[in-house]
């Protein structure tokens, strides 16, 4: 006799409760191959978890269409805060402005490359120190720097910011529904298997072949061993399994 296996897939668990619920629904009102109190069970666990696995499919793309703008504000922030520091750089060089001003922006002085600025952390705290260290310099007497002007730059910076907070609401939210519907599964696998149980056993007195074929037609699925023989309906009894 073949094995059988319960779902190991959501949407194998929705196909295993639907099949069963549709199937026991066509039959009269007295001849119930599974009992009311597991039917009702399934059927309102059923609502709960469809529900539950759109919740997590709309929060899922909500968050994949914030991180598409998300990375485009993640590049502006990047570029802006390394053209302004590269427009600094050159008029250190060029003396426009005395190199012990770096230290306003955290920069060392003797070193006029670009830090780096590849990842959000890193774009987070160069941009406030350039922010900062302008504003300290221009309370200084100093020039302000243009092109880009460091209002243009917080523009983009406090962008990013936001919507980097903003990107961790979705992620975490996300998460919870994810969460919420992983705690679901056991519940859905429980009360699958107290069908297929209810559905073998009201099946158990009939021969082999057709046993099986009622049993797979309320979704239960079974699977041949390797080598094992398999039940046909001529001579209901066993061949090899192809």
């Amino acid at each position: 006799m073949p094995y059988r296996r319960l779902p190991n897939t959501d949407q194998s668990r929705l196909r295993a409760l639907k099949t069963a619920i549709q199937k026991e629904d066509k039959l009269g009102y007295n001849n119930h191959v599974i009992s009311f109190k597991t039917i009702l069970d399934a059927k309102n666990f059923l609502t709960l978890f469809e529900k539950q696995q759109l919740h997590y499919q709309q929060t899922l793309e909500n968050q994949i269409n914030a991180n598409k703008r998300y990375q485009q504000i993640i590049h502006n922030a990047r570029i802006y805060v390394s053209h302004f520091i590269q427009v600094f750089n050159l008029a250190v060089i060029r003396g426009d402005i005395k190199k012990e001003h770096k230290l306003f922006y955290q920069l060392d002085p003797e070193i006029h490359n670009v830090p780096d600025l590849s990842t959000e952390a890193t774009i987070l705290h160069w941009g406030k120190c350039i922010i900062d260290g302008e504003n300290e310099r221009i309370r200084n007497g100093g020039l302000p720097i243009y092109n880009p002007a460091i209002a243009k730059v917080k523009v983009h910076y406090e962008i990013f910011k936001e919507y980097k907070s903003t990107q961790k609401i979705h992620q975490n939210s996300t998460s919870r529904q994810w969460e919420e519907l992983v705690g679901m599964r056991k519940k859905a696998d429980d009360i699958i298997l107290e069908m297929w149980n209810e559905i073998e056993n009201y099946y158990k007195d009939l021969d082999p072949y057709n046993r099986l074929q009622n049993c797979m037609a309320y979704g239960i699925v079974y699977y041949y061993r390797k080598g094992e023989q398999k039940i046909t309906q001529s001579s209901n009894t066993v061949t090899d399994a192809p």
